[in-house]
């Protein structure tokens, strides 16, 4: 969580819009609309993560608009924690216990980016034993939040395995596209 390392309640509040949506540019009155916070405070964290390079901005008619600097050289990494913080990502950590024995779980690199995809290309594949119907309800809730629909695959153990050692088109072009992982060893998935 952000706030854990982060002790700035309006940064992180910052921090996870900018995240929740990467490729969008908010002005100062919006940030203070969503965050809930005093403009002076939405300002100063504005300032400081313009400083550190995490943010730029860009004036537009009498607006200042803000949106994250993918040339802060911690951007994707940025990304990667976010994807774990808010939103599905989040929801999954959160209730990884009512939804069974997740031995792997990982986003495709496009869907943490909001990257335009192919309509087979897979957002979410999860290894395990599952509940099913956990999962689709947060996936259920994160489409309606995101107001698009999240393309997710769910494996036993087994069939991932059998399936990756046929070298199954599916699985490899999962394997072979970017991704960020929620839980599970990386290493280990791949091997």
């Amino acid at each position: 969580m952000f706030s854990d390392l982060i002790t700035s309640k309006s940064r992180v509040k910052l921090l996870n819009v900018f995240l929740a949506n990467p490729n969008d540019m908010f002005h100062v009155r919006e940030l203070v609309r969503r965050t809930n916070d005093e403009i002076n405070a939405v300002r100063r964290e504005l300032a400081f993560l313009e400083k550190k390079g995490i943010l730029s901005k860009e004036p537009r008619a009498n607006r200042v608009y803000y949106f994250l600097s993918k040339n802060y050289p911690f951007y994707y990494d940025l990304l990667r924690l976010g994807s774990k913080n808010i939103g599905l990502g989040a929801e999954i950590l959160k209730n990884r216990v009512k939804l069974g024995k997740i031995k792997f779980a990982m986003f495709s690199g496009r869907f943490l980016r909001k990257i335009k995809k192919e309509p087979d290309e897979v957002d979410l594949l999860i290894v395990g034993n599952v509940v099913l119907p956990e999962l689709a309800l947060l996936v259920r809730e994160e489409e309606k939040r995101l107001n698009t629909e999240i393309n997710y695959t769910v494996m036993s153990d087994e069939e991932f395995d059998f399936r990756k050692k046929k070298r199954d088109p599916f699985i490899m072009a999962i394997l072979s596209g970017s991704r960020v992982m929620l839980l599970g060893d990386e290493e280990a998935m791949l091997s």
